[in-house]
Formats: C-alpha cells, structure tokens, sequence
C-alpha cells in the first residue's frame, strides 16, 4: 500500500504538481477543490481526498483510531495555505468545514516542515505497521455498518452539499500556468440573519464591555469648562497687550545652551542580558514553563504548565519573560551581600526588537532544539556564526540519542530527567555556572558587579 503521505512529500520537492480530480481517473481533472473526490499525486497514484495520512492529531499515543489521523485533503490545505497568517488560514479551514479536522495553527508549520524536507522526523508520523492496523480496523468498521462505504463523514456530508463553501485554494508552489484554473475562488452567497441569530447577538451585547484605551479615559465622561479662568485672567492679560504690565524677560539662547546637560536627570536604560530559546512546539523550554525552570529550578512539562496558566486566565504567555536570579556574594573579610541579576527571556526576533537596535550586543544565550529553521531570523543565521557570538546550549531529554546535526555547532547539551525532579537543581546550577563562566570572558560588562 502506498502512502499517502510520502507520495505528497516526494511530489513536492520533485516539483512535480498535484492534480485534483472528479473520479479515479486521471483523465477527470476538475476546476476547483470542492468538486474535487479524489487527488493524483505524481507519478501514477490517485488517492480520495479523505483518505487518512500516517500524521496524528496532537499528542496521543494509545487507542489509536481513523478519527485521529489527518486526512490528505487536511494535509493538502495546510501546505497550500502555509503563506497565510494563522488568523486567515483557521478562518478559511473553518469555511471549508475543516473545523475539527484541520491541520492545528501550532501544527502547521511543522507539517510544511516535514513536506518541503527541513526536517526529516516528527514525533507525529504514526509507524506503518500501527498505521495500517488502523486502517485495516477502519476499514473492518465500515464492512460492518449498514452506510455505504462511499458516504463521506457526517461532518462533511454538508460541505458536498454546499460546494461554495469551499475556500479558494493557494495553488501549489511549483504549479504551472496552466493548473491555474484548479485554484478559482467560488462566488459566496450573501448571509441573511435569522431570528435565532438576532436573538443571540442581543444576549452578546447585553454582557459586552467596552474597552477602553488611554485617549478615551483620559476624556472622561464630564466636560471641563474653563471659561471662569479666561474671565480671571482677562484683564491682565488686557494690560499685558497694551503693554501696562512688567514681565519677565525671557532667558537668552546663549544662557540655555550653557546649561550643563549632565545637571540634567537622564533615565539610565537597563542593560540586562538576554536569553533567546526556540519557538518550536515540540522545545522541552518554552515560555509557559522557562520561569519556572530557570528561576525556581523545577522543570514543569509545557502542556502542564500551558493548562495551569489558561486556569489563571492567561490564555497566552508573555512575550518577555524576566528572571530574577539570587546571588551571594562573599567578601575576603568573610562578608556576605546579596543581591539579584535579572535576565530576560524572549522567543522570537519581534519580541527582541523591543529592545532597540542594539539588543543583540545583549544576548548571551541562545537554547535550541537542533533545528536550523529557528536562527533564520535572527542577526547571524548560520549556526556556527551564531554560537560564536552567544553561548549555545541544547536542551534534551536524559535518555535521547546524540544529535549528529549539532557536533559542529560549537553548543553544549543539558539534559533533563523526565521522571527525578530533585536533580533538577543540578541541571540549572550547571546551566548558569556555563553561562557566568561564559559572560566573564566574552561580555563582562553585562554582568551585575
């Protein structure tokens, strides 16, 4: 049996295009998406567009089902709208009646990933020999039911009904000119609102707040009339006019340019070191959890700490994350001082640039997961120009095989226990000695005296 999935990879990084079609021939290429049943990949196989991949939704492992698994029509839309910001696609996957069955905004990219060969392994492909008892225990399933094998899943049983519905797909990077007409956008019909729906606006807009920004508060509700500070001034400013009354005379610009700037009180800019860690969702470091890690050294997995911060309401985390690090420092006399270094923790170059355009000259460590496609935007994209500048370090599980990809990155490994919490603290003191040793010698001037 072929697999789908593989069919689809290869095809996209021989550049050969995917046609869409109305039947298992070949010879039936239809105009859009929606008309489409089935999908020929080149060279020879045609697959129906909801056949399932080997990827799996999420994270589970046990009890696999059909039900689990991506389809190939899944699949297909999220690479041809992998130039879409996440809003759009999950707008246009939702139109298309893919609400449930859409490839995941935090899975897309790393599903275009593995489709264009950045990566060749994902934690998400299912083995073949599960994959095709799944299949095979489907397939059992629908011998058994009284419903035709050919009758779609009942969430898309609307989506054949409603042809244009579907959302125009992008089409295919290395398509010809001539496939252009596969990828027409279907005219939508007008929404006209019912009873029901103004009945549930109506209850929205009874609950809704209003939101404020900083020009509607500072105007406030009440109207401020200064008109009895105009009539006290009035006269005097009469007498001013016609020139019956002494003012000061105004300082020359020679005196305020003799005005000694470093009398004047300047606001310091704070130079706190900057760490950088890798927006992949798969990164055993990430915002939700690196406080915790770093500052309080307990590892938290992210989906635990994902879930504890959504329970406070924090739907999502911060872009800058601040560690307050405790230090002791003692004296040759035996004196004690304790004092705090604080770091600053951001995942991507947006949240950097806050920082101005110097913010670079600030990292002093970037924490990778071992894939390339994390330092492309950054100032020095090339791994072994980037470590060094900054200290790199990777961050593993105990009892993962050595990566061949970082040897060369001149990185240094930590590793985390998944089941001893208590040498936790080990891990992270180990961490900061390599980072303190590291700032000595190339940016002292970052560290607090």
């Amino acid at each position: 049996m072929t697999d789908p999935l593989l069919a689809f990879r290869r095809s996209i990084q021989s550049q050969k295009p995917v046609v869409l079609l109305s039947s298992p021939s070949i010879s039936a290429p239809v105009d859009t998406l929606s008309q489409a049943t089935h999908i020929h990949i080149p060279p020879s196989t045609v697959f129906p567009k909801l056949t399932q991949t080997r990827w799996r939704k999420g994270s589970s492992t046990s009890n696999i089902t059909l039900n689990d698994l991506y389809t190939l029509e899944a699949i297909y839309l999220a690479y041809n709208l992998k130039a879409l910001p996440a809003p759009d696609y999950a707008k246009q996957a939702r139109e298309a009646g893919l609400g449930i069955g859409m490839v995941s905004v935090t899975e897309r990219k790393v599903v275009v990933d593995w489709l264009e060969g950045t990566t060749d392994s994902s934690e998400h492909l299912v083995e073949s020999e599960k994959y095709a008892a799944v299949i095979k225990a489907g397939e059992s399933a629908t011998s058994d039911s009284t419903t035709p094998p050919s009758t779609p899943p009942p969430h898309l049983t609307q989506l054949y009904s409603s042809p244009s519905k579907y959302p125009p797909a992008t089409p295919h990077a290395h398509s010809s000119p001539n496939n252009s007409k596969l990828f027409e956008s279907p005219v939508k019909r007008k929404y006209v609102p019912d009873t029901a729906d103004m009945d549930s606006i109506k209850k929205i807009r009874v609950h809704e707040i209003e939101l404020r920004d900083r020009n509607t508060v500072l105007r406030g509700v009440k109207k401020n009339n200064f008109a009895s500070v105009q009539t006290q001034f009035s006269e005097k400013l009469k007498k001013m006019k016609e020139g019956g009354g002494k003012t000061a005379p105004a300082p020359s610009s020679s005196l305020v340019q003799g005005i000694d700037s470093k009398m004047m009180p300047q606001k310091k800019r704070p130079t706190w070191p900057i760490i950088v860690i890798s927006s992949s969702p798969t990164a055993l470091i990430t915002m939700y959890n690196v406080k915790k890690f770093l500052q309080e050294s307990t590892f938290e997995l992210t989906e635990t700490a994902r879930a504890r911060a959504q329970g406070e309401g924090n739907l999502r985390p911060d872009d800058v994350i601040v560690i307050d690090r405790r230090l002791t420092h003692i004296e040759s006399s035996g004196k004690e001082t304790v004092f705090q270094q604080r770091y600053v923790v951001v995942d991507s170059q947006e949240a950097l640039a806050k920082f101005g355009l110097d913010a670079w000259d600030r990292v002093v460590c970037v924490m990778t997961t071992g894939q390339a496609w994390q330092f492309r935007p950054y100032k020095w994209s090339e791994p072994k120009v980037l470590f060094h500048h900054v200290k790199g370090i990777y961050v593993s599980w105990a009892n993962d095989p050595p990566n061949t990809k970082i040897k060369d990155w001149n990185v240094t490994e930590l590793k985390i226990d998944q089941q001893r919490r208590h040498i936790d603290k080990s891990v992270v003191a180990h961490f900061w000695k390599l980072l303190d040793d590291w700032m000595v010698a190339n940016k002292p001037g970052l560290m607090k005296a």
